[in-house]
């Protein structure tokens, strides 16, 4: 017993490791709660499109010398407005628009960072830096994170619907447009927030698994909100406990944790999983003629 609480308590000596625990799990529950809305729309592969697009932003606010989350903000924004755009221009379908769009947002951004003059890591940006995190991206974080927070608490009962039947929702006179952008809007501060936790690469992850986990063990929206949050709120807690102790990537540890639980909920969910499927069906008994 007394070893765990060694375990638990050494890290907490050490003022930036308490931060990045606290952002991390601020980061978690915010990824937590828009993962669920992405998993019932489908929306994977635009976390992965808005989260690439987000670099040459970066670059650029630092050249301005500016908040790198206005950059991130404004072409993760304008990737999902051209995303829109094609996609009504042309007869080319959505999965095909995505791929074009963030590979040519995320290209952008490897030119300007090899051109323009700056301290920016490349590495940082891809995989996040939580230990080495500044007090003014602390504060982009917070900002971000409780903007989109706000956002889906006053809107979530329209994105709820929009996000499960659009067809309905624009049926009762929703307007499905505003609630379109307003899911992109808020995809893209969340990316925002979770750039300096996991970086570009791995907030695809926080983005989509914890709903995917959530999704296997409930079929409430509610609860599937809960089991999200705790889900991602453990991994990132966890993940930079176990980054200190192994002296490995913290947002890597984040995310093969939060990767584990998903492995063990896909075979072990009591109602959905893969040995719950693979149980025969009880035969029916006989008719009595």
């Amino acid at each position: 017993m007394s070893v765990i609480l060694n375990w638990l308590i050494e890290p907490l000596q050490y003022g930036f490791l308490v931060t990045a625990i606290w952002v991390s799990a601020f980061v978690g529950l915010v990824c937590a709660v828009l993962s669920c809305y992405i998993t019932l729309k489908g929306w994977s592969l635009m976390g992965d499109a808005v989260s690439h697009a987000v670099v040459p932003g970066v670059v650029v606010a630092y050249a301005l010398n500016i908040p790198f989350s206005i950059g991130a903000f404004i072409f993760g924004f304008g990737a999902t407005v051209a995303i829109g755009y094609v996609k009504s221009a042309t007869r080319l379908k959505e999965d095909a628009v995505i791929g074009v769009v963030f590979t040519g947002f995320f290209a952008l951004g490897l030119v300007l960072v090899t051109k323009i003059p700056s301290n920016i890591d490349l590495f940082h940006i891809l995989f996040g830096n939580v230990l080495g995190i500044s007090p003014q991206d602390i504060i982009q974080t917070l900002i971000a994170g409780s903007l989109t927070l706000i956002v889906i608490l006053l809107r979530r009962k329209d994105l709820l619907l929009f996000c499960f039947d659009p067809n309905h929702a624009k049926a009762i006179g929703l307007n499905t447009t505003l609630m379109y952008y307003t899911l992109l809007t808020v995809l893209a501060l969340t990316i925002v927030t979770a750039l300096q936790t996991a970086g570009i690469i791995l907030v695809i992850a926080l983005l989509v698994t914890p709903g995917s986990i959530a999704y296997l063990l409930t079929d409430r929206f509610d609860h599937m909100l809960w089991i999200s949050s705790a889900s991602s709120i453990f991994s990132c807690v966890m993940g930079t406990y176990l980054s200190y102790h192994l002296d490995i990537s913290t947002g890597g540890a984040i995310v093969v944790l939060l990767t584990l639980i998903f492995i063990v909920t896909m075979f072990a969910a009591p109602k959905y999983g893969v040995f719950a499927q693979q149980q025969p069906t009880p035969d029916l008994p006989e008719s009595i003629s």
